[in-house]
């Protein structure tokens, strides 16, 4: 068997145990793909080259030692994604799934986002890439959409039984938002941004923040979703 034809064969067969995985785990019909490099020294030499927006992965085990990978696939569907590192299938679902985000400056301009997530196992999977470019502002945007669309009316439900959500060190019920002992109403709150990699809540008019970093708050995109939708503006 030649080379290029063991390589389509060994596609093919990827791509085969994808889309079982897929089918397992109800993950729907798939909407996009997109291939990776792990090494960070070749992105980095690919950024140099003037190359944006490259998609990288790294995998991770039980022991949550990192172990860089050099070929990936990101497969996404309606309800969850695959990611595929060296022949292994790590199966996402939107509405389970537990996002951290973190970013690394590396200039003014461009900033090393990576999106930690946990699979159906437990564990833990990072998408790495730079969001202001190519492929990667397009996969970042589709995963924050999906979690947002399959957590957020289950969160308001919980709410509106008058339960407790916490997203690490901050917390909501149907009446306050707050982080440890310190809370305010709905009708005071305006906004919720990250700024320097912190939260922070427009209360009143004025920005105050509440002492938890952004890379330590799970799905903080469903927070800021339930911000804008309790608060006055949202008119809940």
């Amino acid at each position: 068997m030649t080379g290029p034809t063991r390589r389509m064969r060994n596609e093919e067969l990827l791509l085969a145990r994808i889309s079982a995985a897929a089918g397992r785990w109800h993950l729907g019909k798939r909407r996009a793909t997109y291939a990776g490099a792990a090494h960070t020294a070749h992105a980095k030499a690919l950024w140099n080259r003037g190359i944006r927006g490259l998609l990288t992965f790294v995998g991770y085990g039980r022991t949550s030692t990192p172990k860089v990978r050099d070929d990936a696939r990101l497969d996404l569907y309606v309800h969850g994604m695959t990611v595929a590192v060296q022949g292994r299938i790590h199966v996402v679902r939107y509405d389970t799934t537990s996002v951290f985000r973190t970013g690394t400056a590396h200039d003014s301009a461009h900033v090393d986002t990576v999106y930690t997530l946990t699979d159906v196992d437990g564990e833990r999977v990072e998408l790495r890439g730079l969001p202001e470019h190519g492929d990667a502002a397009a996969w970042r945007s589709e995963i924050q959409r999906g979690v947002i669309c399959a957590q957020l009316p289950r969160a308001l439900a919980a709410l509106d039984r008058g339960e407790r959500l916490d997203f690490g060190d901050i917390w909501l019920t149907g009446e306050e938002v707050g982080c440890g002992e310190a809370g305010v109403r709905w009708p005071q709150v305006r906004h919720l941004r990250i700024r320097q990699g912190a939260i922070e809540l427009d209360v009143d008019g004025t920005w105050q923040g509440l002492g938890s970093e952004v890379s330590e708050i799970p799905n903080v995109f469903v927070l800021r979703a339930l911000v804008e939708r309790l608060g006055p503006a949202g008119g809940r």
